[in-house]
């Protein structure tokens, strides 16, 4: 485990190592809102923009959440948006049609915490994921990838979407 992301003043160690650039991404085996499992296989041959969010209902979370929501319809149908939480599907499902979120898959790795593992975002004391985003090629290589080590802050946004732009 590695020191890895702070809440207020309290620092929550985060398990699994940090994705490198140019190394394969990691499959994985996550719930979607329908209860379907859904695996990298599933986004074959797309631009995947992996956001990774500790819970969609918070302010944070949400507001990057929309972000891709309204980005999304820009980067076409080449370009798929995933957000992982460890919110269970149920809750993801009715965040999204609370909030109309209709063009990002939402995912929850709430069964196992695999994918947490795999992709070094778990925080394990508080079971959820630290907020994070890949950029994933269409051969499943990582071209971006950036960990937001305070749990308020936000992502880079235009550097995800730049690469995702690029890649297609």
């Amino acid at each position: 485990m590695r020191a890895g992301m702070r809440i207020m003043e309290v620092e929550y160690p985060v398990q699994g190592e940090m994705l490198a650039i140019g190394s394969t991404a990691p499959d994985f085996a996550l719930t979607a809102n329908d209860w379907t499992i859904k695996t990298l296989a599933d986004y074959a041959g797309k631009v995947k923009i992996i956001s990774v969010v500790p819970s969609l209902d918070t302010r944070v979370c949400s507001a990057q959440t929309h972000r891709f929501n309204k980005e999304a319809s820009d980067l076409g149908e080449s370009v798929v948006i995933l957000t992982v939480s460890a919110d269970l599907p149920y809750a993801q499902r009715r965040w999204c049609g609370a909030e109309g979120v209709e063009r990002v898959v939402t995912l929850s790795d709430h069964k196992t915490m695999a994918f947490s593992d795999a992709y070094g975002v778990h925080v394990s004391d508080l079971r959820i994921c630290q907020r994070a985003c890949f950029v994933v090629d269409q051969n499943n290589i990582v071209r971006h990838a950036e960990y937001i080590p305070v749990i308020g802050n936000e992502i880079n946004f235009e550097a995800a979407l730049a690469k995702a732009r690029e890649l297609v």
